[in-house]
């Protein structure tokens, strides 16, 4: 199982930089995602969840739609969200692009991460990481995000305990050894919390439950097989099934299936974020470099 880890992180990383070689200004989100992905799959890797790529104020959870029409301005700060899977072993991993003016910003969640790296061993507790990645954003006077954090991985599991602050939250909980875990620090700008904003077309199964209707039952059982417990895209759907909008509305209204929100920071304060995959040891694994 650890080697799928490691070679899922790998094929994230070769992912992960492939994407910063095709943000550009006036190149379409829609293309360079579509890319990504099909980058994850030509290198022999599954998406373990929707490449999503949020621009300035947002957070997370921005995720392409079908037509999506938004193209990449001067100024934009865009985070690249990237999850690969083997045998359901994933590989999280998270760059932000620059493409004005926001080097401190920028920076100051790329060194939250390497910091945080340097501690990271069985017994180390979670407000120590937390306490690590708080000082070192604030050093450029800036804010971490202290309602998202990192978190725990599993199979087929994109997000467990433990969850990985961003700031000392006095949480002693110590990490074990073997335990795959994300760090991924959020740096703005602005007050440092996000609000649930817009739906994201990003849904994942909640209540796996029989559905009458034979269309509906298609695509209930078409979301199980290919994507088990992980999210999964509208934009996916829709090329499978013509009626895809039809089922995914009626699914999320019994709660078979559940949408994430976009996450916008409360104050509209830009937002920069990186992440890496960590197998703990005391030689920690992290796949994802």
């Amino acid at each position: 199982m650890e080697q799928d880890y490691i070679k899922a992180g790998k094929i994230a990383k070769q992912a992960r930089e492939y994407a910063v070689t095709i943000i550009k200004i006036n190149a379409s989100l829609l293309e360079v995602t579509e890319k990504i992905e099909n980058k994850i799959l030509d290198l022999g890797g599954q998406i373990a969840f929707p490449t999503q790529i949020s621009l300035n104020e947002i957070a997370a959870h921005y995720c392409a739609v079908p037509k999506d029409e938004t193209i990449f301005k001067k100024g934009d700060v865009v985070k690249v969200d990237i999850g690969v899977h083997i045998n359901g072993a994933i590989g999280d991993t998270a760059v932000t692009v620059d493409l004005g003016n926001n080097k401190e910003l920028v920076e100051a969640s790329k060194k939250a991460l390497e910091n945080a790296l340097k501690i990271i061993k069985p017994g180390i507790t979670l407000n120590e990481i937390g306490k690590v990645i708080e000082n070192t954003i604030q050093s450029y006077e800036l804010e971490p995000i202290r309602n998202l954090s990192g978190h725990g991985l599993d199979l087929y599991e994109i997000h467990t305990l433990p969850n990985i602050p961003n700031y000392d939250n006095g949480i002693q909980k110590k990490l074990q050894d073997g335990q795959v875990i994300a760090i991924e620090p959020f740096a703005t700008n602005g007050n440092g919390l996000v609000t649930e904003g817009k739906p994201s077309t990003i849904f994942k199964l909640n209540d796996i439950r029989p559905v009458r209707n034979i269309t509906i039952r298609k695509v209930l059982q078409f979301i199980e097989k290919e994507y088990k417990t992980l999210p999964f895209a509208k934009r996916w759907i829709l090329k499978e099934f013509p009626q895809g909008n039809f089922a995914l509305n009626l699914l999320q209204k019994e709660n078979i299936i559940v949408e994430y929100a976009q996450l916008p920071e409360r104050s509209a304060g830009l937002v920069s974020q990186h992440e890496h995959t960590v197998i703990v040891k005391e030689k920690p694994i992290v796949t994802t470099l």
